[in-house]
């Protein structure tokens, strides 16, 4: 059994918000007890007392958290500056929770001692793991890849991971990240799966590749300085003529020789070194190609994500779906981005759970058996039910 219900408010004030949040969940859990919880909130709030509240009402939850760049439910759809909570509640699924601190510093050990904790009194091996870490903070970013790649050490590179970079409204100062009753900013809370536990997932983006693809022939971390022997911006305006390199057209990363790509978006370029660099690793040696926008199909790719994700999905009955959108989709789709959540919830065979939020990045394998990539500008759409 897994029964899963959502809280939502946008009420500006945080005691009147969780208040409400907190009143929704209890109503519709009746007697039951959620062993686990994911809560979205807007940066603005007062998140220790948010925290302090959920904790009175529910004092045993599992809970980890973020703030965002904007919130989903099936209660109140997209919104902007709201407050909304995931519970679970199950007999036959396990949930655990871990936190890994100083994940700027020092990301793989951050991500390592995480699943350690989640994982330290499991009685069954683990399926499936959430993520929600820091993205901007104080000093600078983290880096994505290398918390991943600390989750993979961990985790086993085929247990597939889930989630997003907490945000805070584009201001790019500082993030939170919600573990119990802790309020943090330079941390990896995880929330693990493991027991009776159906899932399934899926991926889309939206911008068509141009061009054939081409070699990154130097690069370092972030920066690219070279495709094919040419200078990175060479590369760009061969594809865009005087357009700077911008989110408009994100690069494809190709995963091998395969057509699967993952994204990455251009954030600052340096005329006089040729160099662009991304919000992400870029990989030497990898082929890429620039993309093109078209924001109807960055709005379909939201469906193509999740019915890929019920394509796979194992099971004959949903009970939670959890959504995770770039910000960069939302500042490109402006008014529009409402229609992402949209098309998902008429997609949906009957009234299901859904929340999710607008993220700094996102996780996700690119294919249903595959190894788990950090994302940017793409769709995520996780599925959950039991047996």
């Amino acid at each position: 059994m897994l029964k899963v219900v959502i809280g939502h408010s946008d009420d500006p004030d945080s005691q009147d918000a969780i208040e409400e949040v907190l009143r929704q969940c209890s109503a519709d859990l009746g007697s039951i007890s959620p062993k686990a919880g994911i809560l979205f909130a807007a940066i603005d709030f007062d998140h220790a007392l948010i925290l302090k509240e959920i904790n009175r009402v529910f004092p045993e939850l599992n809970l980890i958290g973020c703030t965002t760049d904007g919130e989903m439910s099936s209660i109140l759809g997209f919104q902007q500056d709201s407050l909304t909570l995931m519970l679970f509640c199950s007999d036959t699924v396990e949930i655990s929770v871990g936190i890994g601190y100083g994940a700027r510093e020092n990301p793989i050990a951050a991500a390592e001692q995480a699943v350690q904790q989640a994982t330290q009194n499991s009685k069954t091996t683990a399926k499936l793991c959430i993520t929600l870490p820091a993205s901007y903070t104080g000093n600078g970013t983290t880096n994505g890849e290398l918390m991943l790649k600390g989750l993979k050490s961990a985790l086993g590179r085929k247990i597939p991971i889930i989630g997003g970079t907490a945000g805070d409204q584009y201001r790019l100062k500082k993030t939170y990240q919600f573990f119990g009753t802790e309020v943090l900013t330079d941390s990896l809370p995880v929330l693990i799966f493991s027991g009776d536990i159906l899932f399934s997932f899926g991926i889309g983006c939206g911008w068509q590749p141009m061009g054939r693809k081409r070699i990154v022939t130097k690069a370092t971390g972030t920066v690219m300085y070279e495709v094919d022997g040419e200078s990175a911006l060479k590369f760009y305006s061969s594809n865009l003529g005087d357009r700077p390199p911008s989110a408009e057209n994100p690069l494809a990363v190709y995963e091998g020789d395969s057509n699967r790509y993952y994204m990455r978006v251009p954030n600052t370029y340096d005329t006089e070194a040729g160099s662009i660099n991304f919000l992400g690793d870029i990989p030497e040696q990898a082929m890429v190609r620039i993309t093109d926008i078209n924001r109807d199909e960055i709005i379909a790719a939201s469906k193509t994500s999740f019915q890929t994700a019920l394509a796979h999905y194992p099971g004959t009955e949903l009970e939670a779906v959890l959504i995770f959108s770039c910000c960069c989709r939302r500042w490109l789709l402006g008014t529009r981005s409402k229609e992402e959540y949209q098309l998902i919830k008429d997609a949906l065979p009957r009234e299901v759970p859904i929340c999710g939020f607008y993220t700094y990045g996102e996780f996700a394998p690119l294919e249903s058996e595959g190894e788990t990539y950090f994302h940017q500008e793409t769709f995520v759409t996780l599925l959950l039910g039991t047996k």
